[in-house]
């Protein structure tokens, strides 16, 4: 039980950074350059999500495994939750961390800008969309045959 409640909080955290981002975007989508700096300055520290991500990660696939034996279906939901986190990270470093990189975390201005924060703000969009299906995984896991 310890586990799966665990598994749960931790992935439950991860679907907060995306669910901020998502809801931010049509407000940032739109912001002139100056406004669109000011305002990424306020991720100083998210960096720290990565802790519950990577976390979120080996609880999910630990549940698995604990409940492949017992039930197969709740251990291939956790599975999923763990597979479809990791997903998170390829969007992430393919569209997300390029914009960190070339704006040094959004404090200099590179003529790219726009094109940098569109694929900044829809790749956090689509892994918000990606961690709540995870978090459905998670919890379809942590139900268990009940749900049968």
């Amino acid at each position: 039980m310890i586990l799966k409640l665990l598994t749960l909080a931790l992935t439950t955290l991860t679907v907060i950074p995306g669910g901020a981002h998502l809801f931010e975007l049509p407000a940032k989508i739109g912001m002139t350059e100056a406004e669109y700096f000011t305002a990424q300055s306020i991720y100083a520290g998210w960096a720290l999500f990565g802790v519950a991500i990577f976390a979120a990660i080996a609880a999910n696939g630990f549940l698995s495994w604990t409940l492949r034996r017992k039930d197969r279906v709740a251990a291939r939901s956790a599975l999923a939750s763990a597979l479809l986190i990791c997903l998170t990270l390829v969007v992430f470093f393919i569209w997300v961390f390029p914009g960190n990189q070339a704006t040094s975390n959004w404090t200099s201005i590179p003529g790219n800008w726009e094109d940098l924060r569109r694929n900044w703000e829809y790749g956090h969009a689509v892994n918000a969309v990606i961690t709540f299906i995870a978090l459905l995984a998670t919890g379809r896991a942590i139900i268990g045959k009940a749900a049968t």
